[in-house]
């Protein structure tokens, strides 16, 4: 269904029990992010919230997208598979041959429904330009929140920001996070990959200024269509479109007419960036990853207007050590691309997943239909070739027989599967601009781990098949000193792979370990991988290890294949996998790019919002997330500033 505008969504969300409104003044300063971030992990997503009393004219909503129900709400579903049902059915209606009169004129109706989708531009000004200012806008009037201490300010983390293709006139509408810097300037934080920092560039070429636009609130189905990874030149308001099963009516903006905004938006920022201008330093910025991003050089982005509606909301959002708010973003995106990528690139896909502990883009699970050999590395390329999914570390391919959300499940079949030398794959390419364990910004390793049965052609007999391995924690803490903890119970429900928590001292470190637990720790054969992690991490607690690991891994570069003769079967190859999630430094890595830090609250704020807890309306107290992560941080010194 499509919301009116955003307090109808608010109403909505209120009747549906989903909502708390807090009236107690919390700053948006910190605050607001703490008492965000500790409901967000409470369980289920917590509820949404709307802070009445920020010290600023204009509430503040929060969590509005952060459960399942309330995503589906804002997509006006029951479930997030109904969408991707109802793309493939759309796509297979209009591939389907047409051979009579009468199956043509079946398809008028499905016409006219398109273009009941398709954006409208009408006359006249729109309710989110009931309150204009063009003589003196402000951007220090709005409540703008500072999310974690080491930001580089505060953030608009929730614009929908409006560019256009300087040649073709198309439109994009992508999601960039906007650091305030002064009362008219912000950064523009779009990465080299997205096409609004394509149409910047076309701009340069011609030494024009962009126009730009910000919408902020509206149908919240504005804010997911701008998260959307669509192909390039498809306007992201036929997507809002065809999921509110309405046209999204658009208005001219003030001072950059060449630019539209939806009518019902809460708020709209109009500006434009100066390609011929020195860029600003921006950030550090506590991400998605659970880490703070480096901060680097961005356009700056000056303002020219402010309009709002009367009574407008402002809607914001925090990332983070996950789970998150944005994980059931990236979930809607997971179920509703999935269609498309089937039918379209990868006919033999069932399904996929993207495990929160993975931040998106650096695990992904596949489900196939196999049918012959190498079909899991036919759709290892086809999907780091399909949009977005090219920033993907690591893609794990599981057969039809196999659940992909079982998770112990999935690893037991996949390991049983699973040859560590001949069934992964190593590569380089694309990566995510946040991703901090890459050599150089943007471009790094990828794996594919091979988890399909095999056919005869992809096997190697020359390889053992070991007896389950009998290995002990306490045994590898003994023989090794630099060994701070063992997680040892993935063996006991067959999956052979040990989780090891190191303190690395010096070059070489991790991979002469692996080699010497690979040649010389009794009832090693059978374990077909270990996974390395900082010694501070508790490798039995698997959520945030696997996070940890994800995020400090570059494949390509931090793997490790030990082959030896197996002493259980000798004249065959015991071959075990090493991979070092561990932080990369220049003195024992040779890595020359500074290393973030995770993301906690400080101190101060936790007090503040502990002292006020009883005043929220939140009910039981929740202490802060951030407590269970204060000893995993690398100190002050590492922190990017």
């Amino acid at each position: 269904m499509a919301f009116k505008n955003q307090q109808e969504f608010i109403e909505a969300l209120e009747k549906a029990g989903e909502l708390v409104r807090i009236k107690t003044y919390v700053d948006p300063r910190l605050e607001i992010a703490e008492i965000t971030d500790r409901v967000s992990k409470s369980g289920n997503g917590g509820k949404a919230l709307l802070f009445e009393n920020t010290g600023y004219a204009f509430p503040v909503l929060m969590n509005a997208y952060g459960s399942e129900k309330r995503m589906c709400m804002a997509l006006g579903v029951d479930k997030l598979d109904d969408i991707a049902r109802q793309i493939e059915d759309l796509f297979k209606m209009l591939t389907k041959p047409k051979e009579s009169i009468l199956d043509k004129l079946n398809m008028l109706p499905k016409l006219s429904q398109f273009a009941s989708w398709m954006p409208k531009v009408r006359s006249g000004r729109g309710a989110c330009q009931e309150v204009v200012n063009t003589d003196n806008p402000d951007l220090s009037k709005l409540p703008v929140i500072t999310c974690w201490p080491k930001d580089g300010g505060p953030f608009i983390t929730l614009p929908i920001i409006h560019t256009k293709d300087l040649q073709t006139g198309i439109r994009n509408v992508g999601m960039y996070r906007m650091q305030v810097f002064t009362p008219t300037m912000t950064g523009m934080h779009w990465h080299k990959h997205k096409v609004s920092a394509k149409h910047f560039a076309e701009y340069k070429k011609q030494k024009k200024r962009m126009p730009v636009a910000v919408a902020l609130g509206g149908d919240p189905v504005y804010a997911y269509s701008a998260t959307a990874p669509l192909p390039e030149n498809v306007d992201e308001y036929m997507l809002a479109g065809f999921l509110r099963k309405k046209k999204v009516e658009l208005v001219k903006c003030i001072t950059q007419p060449e630019l539209e905004v939806p009518a019902d938006a809460d708020f709209i920022i109009e500006g434009y960036v100066d390609p011929e201008e020195e860029m600003v330093w921006e950030g550090p910025f506590g991400d998605h990853t659970g880490y703070y991003s480096l901060p680097d050089w961005y356009p700056k982005f000056h303002v020219t207007a402010i309009t709002h509606k009367k009574s407008p909301v402002y809607p914001a959002t925090i990332v983070g050590i996950p789970p998150q708010e944005d994980a059931w973003l990236g979930k809607a995106t997971e179920r509703i691309f999935l269609a498309p990528i089937k039918m379209t690139l990868v006919p033999e896909i069932i399904d996929m997943d993207m495990p929160v502990e993975g931040v998106f883009h650096n695990l992904v699970i596949t489900k196939i239909k196999k049918d012959y050999a190498g079909q899991g590395q036919k759709v290892m390329n086809a999907m780091w070739g399909a949009g977005q999914m090219m920033f993907n570390k690591i893609l794990v391919i599981a057969d039809e027989l196999t659940s992909i959300t079982d998770y112990k499940t999935l690893a037991q079949v996949t390991f049983r599967n699973l040859n560590v030398a001949t069934d992964v794959s190593f590569t380089t390419g694309p990566m995510d601009v946040l991703d901090h364990s890459c050599s150089k910004m943007g471009f790094g390793g990828k794996m594919c781990i091979d988890g399909t049965r095999k056919f005869e052609e992809e096997t190697e007999d020359r390889y053992a098949a070991p007896e389950p391995p009998a290995v002990s924690a306490v045994d590898l803490k003994h023989i090794f000193s630099e060994v701070a903890d063992v997680n040892v119970s993935l063996v006991d429900i067959n999956i052979p792979c040990l989780v090891v928590a190191v303190k690395k001292n010096r070059k070489g470190h991790i991979k002469e370990l692996h080699r010497q637990i690979c040649d010389g720790v009794p009832g090693i054969e059978g374990v077909k991988m270990i996974l390395y992690i900082e010694h501070n991490i508790d490798p039995n607690n698997l959520t945030v290890a696997l996070w940890r690991f994800c995020n400090n891994l570059d494949p390509k570069r931090d793997h490790m294949l030990v082959e030896r003769e197996s002493r259980q079967q000798p004249g065959k190859i015991f071959a075990c996998l090493g991979l070092d999630g561990t932080r990369k430094t220049k003195e024992f890595d040779d890595f020359y790019r500074d290393w973030p830090n995770i993301i906690v609250a400080d101190d101060a704020t936790i007090t503040a919002v502990d002292k006020k807890w009883d005043e929220l309306n939140l009910g039981a107290f929740i202490p802060s997330p951030s407590l269970q992560y204060k000893d995993q941080m690398y100190g002050e010194e590492a922190v990017v500033e």
